[in-house]
């Protein structure tokens, strides 16, 4: 009998699909059979729109481990015979749902998905997208979000040292929560996800198998306005304690040589991990749901295979291994049970005992339908990139200070320490430059002269103007985040949200993004090893913001030649590396948190020169190890005049301004956040030694003054005290999140 719409539409299967699935068939599907194409096919898992544009971004270089997309996570070499290996992956849907427990399942995840590859996770990070703080729910969202994030990962033990948290209109109803994890491994210990060898067992280790998370890739994550139904049911639920036993048991199994392949059971759970595995080795497998380790009564075989119950691994045995592996999770109180083996006919097979509820080839249910679609660029967007800054009157003189002040309250520039202060970003000792004292956190790593820098970045409003140049603009902001610490950008995760694709205006913005994201990699040497997209972050037909996350990894060769964003000596030179400012105000301005705060406007066109990019990172990573800077810190949200107060607060020392180019805008000048920009500050004696590097680079560089005093004072134009421009930069943000 077929499946009506309703039926299809529960697994998030279109008639085109279904019809396309009794093709290839060449019969109806069992209930358990729909569930599984339901999720393989569906866009979390499938990619069906986004994978053809995948292809354009540069996945490859010398240091690059492993093909992208072909494991959990990227590696890239790190040298010393190490690697790092890293994913960012968003669980924006169940978050919306439930704050805590969608942010800490996601943090679980990621965390699965580096140790599952034999990595130790030795950093988290976070990029978050809220609705405005003075709305309840958003508020209420915004603390379960954080306290989730902190609760699961401050129990693993895994330090939290990095990320972003945006605010803007279109994220009331669809709140973005991306998790990004590190971990670090020997080259040689790398373990993949594959299932080879006919009769090797497959052993479900772990948490039991519950009813939370069905449908959480085919429905909550794949669809706009999911039922109540879907709701309730597709939100799991996390045990940080039993995930901590599963990580140490997990990297104690990776060296033992008693496995073929591990996978962790995350979206469509026992589903995806099995027969993704299957797919990678070129073979089939047989699994027996009733083998299957439960905490409820009365699941059916769909409820089993679809779980997405946390806290589970599924681990391909080397036949003769399984009382080993046994005793192994016995003594970490993991319990362990053989519930299918690797066959050789290709065929995905699910038992009830002594029956089959389900078989159809892998390579079916691997192969979803891909759609290409070209989309145009969307009427609308010519008319918000006009913007006629004839409608806004200049700033005054005597109106900066009091503009600064209140772009430095800013939800989107204040201080987050009331965010990261409820995570642990020390422990395992090796956090040298932590959250809120530089553009990227760096970790050592033990045993070697090197560390790492890390970020997250991306800037949805910019992406809304105009999706190519946001794109690579997200990718320019966070190695430029990176290179500030004096760390060479070396590789990129990236998590991109956008809402439904089905929609051309969609399929235009996250096509144009990723072409942007593929022309700022190419032109830095930063290949994507890894990410995730998450796409239908909509409701109502409202969309949010196309919102490219990146998370950047940096190397440093010699730790000590780090660099912070804090002036740090009375008597140095402030100056500016890069282009002063554009020649047209509407490139700084455009898009910019000035005219967003300020005038309550989104509007403009921002602008990137890739070429100028290249070369004002690799001018201030020269000058870093070099030894010449005591400060680097880019321009980016509030523009020049913002980055400045942010090295005179992190620094607890004024700024003495003069002899600035005044021509042109004030508000241009000030808060124009055009790129390639970055503040220095240095003893007087090295600036001829920054000049000659400069030139070198074909770059200007514009002395702004000297550090000192307690204001931030800028001749003729601004004078705001440290003491001022602090508390407005510290307080909004923790009295916002508590509804004050």
């Amino acid at each position: 009998m077929p499946y009506s719409r309703e039926q299809l539409a529960e697994v998030s299967l279109n008639q085109r699909e279904y019809a396309l699935i009794l093709e290839r068939l060449g019969r109806e599907p069992s209930a358990v059979e729909l569930g599984l194409f339901g999720s393989l096919w569906s866009e979390h898992c499938g990619y069906k729109h986004s994978k053809p544009l995948l292809r354009l971004l540069p996945h490859s270089s010398p240091a690059v481990l492993v093909e992208a997309g072909k494991e959990n996570a990227g590696a890239v070499d790190i040298g010393h015979g190490l690697a790092i290996v890293m994913k960012v992956e968003s669980h924006n849907h169940p978050s919306a749902v439930e704050p805590y427990q969608g942010a800490a399942t996601g943090v679980g995840g990621i965390v699965r998905d580096i140790f599952t590859m034999g990595a130790r996770p030795i950093a988290l990070l976070n990029s978050l997208r809220f609705g405005p703080l003075a709305e309840p729910r958003n508020r209420y969202l915004f603390n379960g979000v954080v306290g989730g994030i902190g609760g699961y990962g401050n129990c693993l033990g895994i330090p939290d040292v990095g990320g972003e948290v945006y605010f803007a209109d279109c994220y009331s109803a669809n709140p973005l929560v991306n998790a990004m994890c590190v971990g670090l491994v020997e080259h040689g210990r790398l373990v993949p996800a594959i299932a080879t060898g006919v009769g090797n067992p497959l052993m479900l280790v772990g948490a039991e198998t519950g009813r939370d998370g069905i449908h959480g890739a085919s429905g909550l994550a794949s669809t706009t306005d999911p039922t109540a139904k879907e709701l309730r049911s597709a939100v799991q639920v996390g045990n940080p304690f039993l995930e901590k036993l599963l990580l140490e048991a997990c990297l104690e199994l990776a060296s033992t040589g008693w496995t073929v392949g591990i996978q962790d059971l995350g979206a469509a759970g026992l589903t995806s991990s099995a027969i993704e595995c299957a797919a990678k080795g070129g073979v089939g497998i047989e699994i027996d749901v009733a083998r299957v380790p439960r905490r409820e009564t009365g699941m059916t075989p769909y409820e089993v295979m679809l779980s997405e119950s946390q806290e589970r691994m599924l681990l391909v045995v080397k036949r003769g291994h399984e009382e080993d592996v046994r005793r192994l999770f016995l003594k970490w109180d993991l319990q362990c049970a053989v519930i299918g083996q690797v066959t050789g006919d290709g065929l995905a097979r699910i038992r009830d005992g002594a029956q089959t509820v389900a078989q159809a080839p892998v390579s079916l249910l691997t192969e979803p339908p891909l759609y290409e679609e070209r989309a145009p660029a969307p009427d609308w967007l010519a008319r918000v990139q006009a913007l006629d800054l004839g409608r806004i009157p200049d700033l005054a003189p005597a109106e900066a200070g009091p503009a600064l002040v209140k772009l430095l309250a800013s939800p989107n520039i204040c201080s987050r320490e009331s965010v990261y202060r409820q995570y642990d970003h020390q422990v395992g000792d090796n956090t040298v430059v932590a959250p809120g004292s530089a553009d990227a956190a760096v970790l050592r790593i033990k045993g070697t002269p090197s560390g790492i820098a890390l970020c997250t970045d991306g800037n949805g409003r910019l992406c809304y103007l105009d999706p190519f140049t946001g794109g690579a603009l997200a990718v320019a902001e966070a190695a430029r985040n990176v290179v500030c610490t004096g760390a060479r950008p070396l590789a990129l995760t990236d998590g991109l949200n956008f809402g439904n694709p089905e929609r051309p205006d969609t399929m235009y913005q996250l096509e144009q993004c990723i072409r942007g994201m593929a022309a700022a990699c190419n032109a830095l040497g930063t290949p994507v090893i890894s990410g995730n997209v998450s796409l239908y972050n909509e409701s109502g037909g409202v969309a949010v913001y196309p919102t490219p996350v990146v998370g950047m990894l940096g190397l440093l060769e010699d730790i000590e030649r780090r660099c912070s964003s804090a002036f740090r000596r009375e008597g140095d030179v402030v100056a500016l590396l890069g282009p002063w400012a554009p020649d047209d105000p509407q490139q700084g301005l455009g898009g910019s948190e000035y005219l967003a705060h300020l005038h309550g406007m989104v509007a403009g066109r921002p602008q990137l020169d890739l070429g100028l990019e290249v070369r004002v990172q690799a001018a201030c990573l020269e000058a870093i190890h070099a030894g010449l800077l005591a400060s680097a810190h880019d321009c980016s949200d509030g523009g020049l005049a913002v980055a400045l107060a942010e090295s005179a607060i992190q620094g607890r020392l004024g700024l003495r301004g003069s002899g600035w180019l005044m021509a042109g805008r004030l508000d241009a000048l000030l808060f124009g956040e055009a790129p390639s920009r970055i503040v220095v500050s240095l003893a007087p004696a090295q600036l001829p030694a920054l000049q000659e590097i400069a030139e070198r680079h074909r770059l200007p560089l514009t002395v702004l003054g000297q550090v000192g005093g307690d204001q931030i004072a800028i001749e003729g134009v601004l004078g705001v005290p440290v003491l001022d421009a602090a508390r407005a930069w510290m307080e909004p943000l923790g009295r916002l999140a508590s509804g004050r």
